[in-house]
């Protein structure tokens, strides 16, 4: 056998499988189509960790509840950023005031502590800045914020020093089951393994174990990401119940600034998502907005289908909007059932801690003389917008499972995501990439084959 494990797919969850089973004595590769992992964390960077309060099950609440916990260690472990933040569920239709009442009930039944039904005196003591006028709200304090793409390296980088091997750029096509195990056929190469963990929501490539539908309820939601500058930030998640049909989530960045999204059957224009935005900003405007992107909202439950585990195979169904919540639970679920399969042992040498990186914006004075004196690229600030320095560019790059592509740079960096929009940067980005990679600047792409930035060159010119 070529593997013992093949994880597909190498999204949040396919990250934090690798993570998992890294500690084991085992050969384990993760096949991802695309340049980068964690393709599937929001271009904002910012996720909501819940606590299982808002579930749609008592499955999914366990989860929720779980992976909340493990990510707070996880944060801690990988010096991560986790900001408990709370969260504000608000009703404006007081006609429909029940609903809040409803969700309290379920959640006292689920017996998760730290979740309260508060008045509007209290919702303004919580989130001064929030100017509604409503009866009563649900409070929850348990709820965080991280950079869940962050995360997901972390979990990467970390499998990777341990020996899982990460085979980007490659697609699954098919996969056959042969005697004690599995063949995998890629666009690139085919692999032979004792066990498959699927991590592929809704894949499209031949495989002959696969024959449940996902009956998933993806809905788009219209992303406003506003200037952190703006006065008066909400501090504290909040969703706005407008109707049945719509409701409003304005989430605090990790970075700053704030996300606001809005859920939507109807079809509304610019002007219509600036108006119900103001339901818990007031003082946006045009000129407040950072950037405007779509994303998925899928609402599907999520479960570890393990109903052929005696012939080597896993395959993780649904998808939900807490997704990044429930990744480590469900890794640490998979853990134990191939545990129960395989014969398998924990290395002695395991190194459970991510490489060492610095932030130049969070370091002291004495911390960011220090480093320059050590790599001057410190000293040279490439993102003016978040004070991003040449170094920590350089860093991304040279690290396990290091950025290839722009987006990647951004993602593990912050930098392009300020006021500017990465006009400033964007070109010191792609002569960094280039230099390190040993690359032409043409070669230099965006986050895929597809995405070049630049196509051709003015012969005159000596230099781009």
């Amino acid at each position: 056998m070529d593997y013992d494990v093949l994880i597909l797919g190498g999204g949040i969850i396919g990250c934090a499988v690798a993570y998992e089973l890294s500690k084991y004595n085992l050969n384990i590769a993760l096949i991802e189509k695309d340049y980068d992992v964690a393709n599937d964390i929001s271009f904002a960077n910012t996720a909501i960790i819940f606590d299982g309060s808002e579930a749609e099950n008592d499955l999914m609440s366990s989860l929720e509840f779980r992976g909340m916990n493990l990510i707070k260690s996880h944060c801690e472990k990988f010096n991560l950023s986790y900001k408990k933040v709370g969260l504000l569920k608000v009703n404006l239709n007081e006609t429909k005031a029940y609903i809040i009442d409803d969700m309290y009930e379920k959640i006292k039944i689920r017996e998760i502590d730290g979740v309260h039904i508060v008045n509007n005196e209290e919702i303004s003591k919580i989130e001064p800045n929030l100017k509604v006028n409503a009866s009563k709200a649900l409070y929850s304090e348990n709820i965080s914020i991280i950079s869940p793409y962050n995360l997901a390296v972390s979990y990467a980088e970390v499998a990777v020093d341990n020996g899982v091997n990460f085979r980007l750029e490659e697609e699954v096509i098919d996969i056959k089951s042969i005697s004690k195990g599995f063949k995998v056929t890629t666009n690139k190469n085919k692999f032979t393994c004792k066990f498959v963990v699927n991590t592929i929501p809704n894949e499209v490539f031949n495989d002959e174990h696969n024959e449940m539908e996902c009956n998933s309820k993806n809905k788009k939601v219209r992303c406003i990401l506003l200037d952190e500058k703006l006065e008066e930030n909400i501090n504290t998640v909040i969703i706005n119940y407008i109707d049945e049909d719509t409701f409003i989530i304005n989430v605090p960045c990790v970075i700053g600034g704030n996300l606001i999204g809005i859920k939507s059957d109807k079809i509304l224009s610019f002007e219509n998502d600036l108006i119900l935005s103001q339901n818990s900003l007031k003082n946006i405007n045009r000129e407040s907005i950072n950037s405007i992107f779509t994303e998925v909202y899928n609402q599907s439950n999520m479960f570890i289908d393990d109903s052929n585990l005696e012939d080597g195979y896993i395959r993780i169904s649904g998808n939900n909007y807490a997704k990044v919540t429930i990744a480590p639970a469900i890794a640490q679920e998979i853990e134990e059932k191939i545990k129960t399969n395989m014969n398998i042992t924990k290395k002695r040498d395991y190194i459970d801690k991510k490489r060492e990186e610095y932030v130049f914006s969070n370091m002291s004075k004495e911390q960011k003389n220090k480093i320059i004196a050590l790599d001057k690229r410190y000293a040279n600030i490439i993102c003016r917008c978040n004070n991003i320095t040449e170094g920590e560019i350089v860093d991304s790059i040279r690290r396990p499972l290091g950025a290839r592509t722009i987006e990647g740079v951004k993602r593990r960096t912050g930098i392009g995501l300020g006021g500017c929009n990465g006009s400033y940067c964007n070109m010191k980005i792609m002569k960094i990439l280039a230099r390190e990679m040993n690359k032409s600047i043409l070669n230099i792409v965006d986050d895929s084959m597809d995405s070049k930035i630049l196509v051709g060159r003015i012969k005159e010119f000596n230099e781009i």
